[in-house]
């Protein structure tokens, strides 16, 4: 969803797609493993389901053809790992495990996304307008500091619910 979300074009295959990959994959699905063809014209791999030697595999010829890998769980094959998010417009928390535990990542994510709620896009714009007009008015970086603090506090933002 965060590719699709980013703009990229993304190229799902499966040997044996789940019903719930089936419906989020659409037209995109392929119900097979990509070959080097496909994979030539990628620069990511994200590997999820597939047994360990299958897996290997598969990231062992992404990386001859000089794409990034993550497999799913499988901490030594992978090049990166993939943070949980929570966006609120421009606002961006990522949350990582280093891949010791995604699992552990995606609850802290769904408790992220319960303490910031949606209206923080709002307010994150209704600070990045009062620091340009304070930049436009010559204030300085710790008068500018102070002021956003004031929003922040005045409204109870950080405060305990």
């Amino acid at each position: 969803a965060q590719l699709d979300e980013g703009g990229f074009t993304v190229a799902v295959f499966s040997d044996a797609p789940s019903p719930d990959l089936v419906l989020a994959a659409g037209s995109r699905l392929r119900h097979r493993l990509p070959n080097a063809t496909d994979l030539g014209v990628q620069r990511l791999l994200l590997v999820a389901d597939l047994d360990e030697a299958r897996a290997a595999d598969l990231a062992f010829l992404a990386r001859q053809l000089g794409l990034l890998v993550n497999v799913e769980d499988r901490t030594a094959l992978c090049d990166f790992h993939l943070p949980a998010i929570v966006r609120r417009g421009d606002l961006v928390v990522a949350i990582s495990t280093g891949g010791q535990s995604p699992r552990l990542a995606g609850r802290l994510r769904l408790f992220a996304e319960r303490l910031i709620h949606r209206d923080w896009g709002a307010r994150l714009a209704r600070l990045g307008l009062l620091r340009a007009e304070l930049r436009t008015q010559g204030k300085r970086p710790h008068e500018i500091a102070r002021a956003v603090d004031a929003v922040i506090d005045g409204e109870g933002w950080l405060s305990p619910r």
